[in-house]
């Protein structure tokens, strides 16, 4: 079958198999390919539940990660590197763009989902008709360990425990077969990797069913991602021989396996008490090629002699509420692990935290709740409660907005306009409008606008903060928050500076459709760079939002309230229409002046309406 020959190389890579260490992978955001076809392998081959970066342990290498050409779009299987954004050396840390790669669809970013210093470029600028899965860098969590890999080449780390990955029969914690079973040619294809920040999602309901034919651009499924309710669309052809996952089944990791896919329909028999353990290859190896491996797995018993270098003692853990002295590897597992550093005993250097630490921690079962989660353990009700699962989401944006409040450094300015001109000057456009399109301005729609022109005039506004720089943005693309009842989402008007006011509306309105219907596309709701929270439609007077990470800036905009002003002419007062409108700022980005002075030109542009005209 064609994905067979496709992700040949890339199961390869994410094998465990070796005598000397084991291979292992945690998942990357958009490191999985659509679709991944593990069947063919050969026996004793594992698949982890991920293959868009592996982090092999080798006696050769200080511990890395070796970040994989990851899958920007659904129908993703090849990508050009344009341009590195990061070079050798420089620390990486979540939200930083490692480079620009063309899809088959556009040009997009590729942001980093890990902590550590980039220690090998593989794939240099302008390299072309990269496959997904292919090694294109390599990631250090120790800055000392960068020069280690000057040399390095891919498969040059895994290239000693390659014939001991034949060697083995199965590895160890592989779930194994009954002896002797065996199974046709087939492929077992895992949740693919339907958005570029997708790590797992729910499958809602198969649209096929075992012994249905499959054709490439038919449905497998519908699948809840972190962003939408999308389909997953088939690239291969054959029959379904087993359905691995149940319609509703939540929190399937991007590369589990979910679906078995064969050739022939005489062929689906076989496979109906095939699991996601015989998916996993637990299966014995083929009798004859035993006696060749064990003679061949003699080979590498020198590497043995890697645990000689005993693991530093460790150093006393540091009192409580002293600050604890981590690498930034070690403090991703903890967050992901839920536990606290506080107390652990480093043996790092100097007593510092390393990831093994934390392995260690969580593995005796020793590991204590971190401080913020302990404080907030609920208290069991005696009252009648109903339990709601989380979406996918809602469950990430749960994750980015937290992670948001405790790291960015938020400060907020408030201001309010008179919107009188602005409110006639909409309902003289409404009438013209009704009489030519039967569109409908919104004063959200003024709002759009207004802000992207301020964000023109304030190009340090429209930045991200990135670790060792701030990036400017060339295009203005605001992000419109958009309730829908899986949750908040943000879909983009791309351009905004330079659409109409009649485009804008009809671009805010299409996507807000598609965002409720879960339709969006990823490219309509990643990479905005500036994003409006309007809560004006429910008569919220005013309220301060949380930045859209890695986005420096959010503007939350209340209702319009009749309000008693002084009169233009300053004789007397009178009454007006006043909006409320809240920036909340990045202050490692943004400093209070800067935002202040925004907030001024943005004012001026809501009660001038006619200067955005000009």
């Amino acid at each position: 079958m064609a994905l067979r020959q496709r992700c040949l190389g890339l199961v390869a890579g994410a094998l465990k198999a070796s005598s000397s260490g084991s291979a292992l992978c945690h998942a990357s955001r958009g490191s999985v390919p659509s679709a991944l076809a593990i069947g063919s392998a050969p026996r004793g081959w594992v698949l982890r539940g991920c293959l868009g970066s592996l982090r092999p342990f080798s006696s050769d290498l200080p511990e890395h990660t070796e970040l994989a050409m990851p899958a920007l779009s659904p129908t993703m299987e090849r990508g050009n590197i344009l341009e590195w954004k990061k070079k050798v050396g420089d620390s990486i840390a979540p939200g930083d763009v490692y480079c620009e790669v063309e899809t088959d669809k556009a040009s997009m970013e590729w942001e980093a989902q890990e902590e550590g210093f980039l220690a090998k470029i593989v794939a240099p600028d302008n390299t072309k008709d990269i496959p997904v899965g292919q090694v294109v860098a390599v990631l250090v969590e120790d800055e000392n360990d960068i020069a280690a890999f000057a040399d390095f080449e891919p498969g040059s780390a895994a290239a000693a425990s390659k014939k001991p990955a034949e060697d083995k029969p199965a590895a160890a914690s592989a779930p194994k077969k009954s002896p002797g079973k065996s199974w046709p040619p087939h492929e077992v294809l895992a949740m693919p990797a339907l958005s570029p920040t997708m790590e797992a999602g729910n499958i809602l309901s198969w649209k096929k069913k075992v012994g249905d034919t499959v054709a490439p651009g038919d449905v497998w499924a519908e699948v809840e991602t972190d962003k939408a309710s999308m389909d997953w669309e088939s690239q291969e052809e054959g029959v379904v021989a087993q359905i691995l996952v149940p319609d509703g089944a939540q929190g399937i990791a991007v590369g589990q396996p979910v679906v078995v896919l064969v050739e022939e329909g005489a062929e689906v028999e076989p496979f109906a008490e095939f699991t996601a353990a015989d998916a996993e290859g637990g299966a014995e190896p083929a009798p004859a090629a035993e006696e060749p491996k064990k003679a061949e797995s003699k080979k590498p018993e020198p590497k043995k002699a890697a645990p000689a270098a005993k693991k530093p003692a460790k150093a006393a853990a540091p009192a409580s509420g002293e600050r604890v002295v981590a690498s930034p590897y070690a403090k991703k597992l903890a967050a992901e692990a839920g536990v606290s550093l506080q107390g652990v005993a480093g043996s790092g250097e100097g007593g510092r935290v390393v990831a093994s630490d934390v392995r260690e921690l969580v593995e005796s079962g020793a590991a204590q709740a971190s401080g913020a989660d302990a404080s907030f353990e609920p208290v069991a009700s005696e009252g009648a409660f109903t339990d709601i699962p989380h979406s996918q989401i809602r469950r990430v944006t749960a994750q980015r907005l937290l992670q948001s409040k405790q790291q960015v450094p938020h400060y907020y300015l408030t201001a309010s306009a008179r919107v009188d001109a602005l409110l006639a000057l909409r309902g003289r456009l409404n009438k013209d409008l009704a009489a030519v399109e039967g569109g409908k301005l919104s004063v959200n729609d003024f709002i759009v606008k207004a802000a992207a022109l301020t964000l023109r005039r304030f190009p340090d506004v429209n930045a991200s903060w990135h670790g060792d720089f701030i990036r400017q943005y060339a295009d203005v693309d605001v992000s419109i928050a958009v309730q829908t009842p899986a949750g908040l989402m943000v879909p983009i008007v791309r351009d905004a500076d330079l659409k109409g006011l009649s485009a804008i509306s009809a671009d805010v309105k299409a996507l807000a459709g598609k965002a409720k219907e879960g339709k969006l596309r990823p490219e309509e709701f990643t990479g905005g760079t500036f994003t409006i929270s309007n809560l004006g439609m429910y008569g919220v007077k005013q309220f301060a939002a949380i930045i859209n990470p890695p986005q420096a800036c959010i503007l939350a905009v209340g209702a319009a309230q009749p309000k008693v002003v002084r009169a233009a002419d300053g004789a007397g007062f009178e009454e007006a229409q006043v909006l409320e409108f809240t920036l909340s700022c990045d202050h490692r980005v943004v400093d209070g002046a800067l935002g202040a002075q925004w907030l001024q030109v943005f004012k001026r542009y809501l009660e001038n309406p006619a200067s955005m005209l000009l």
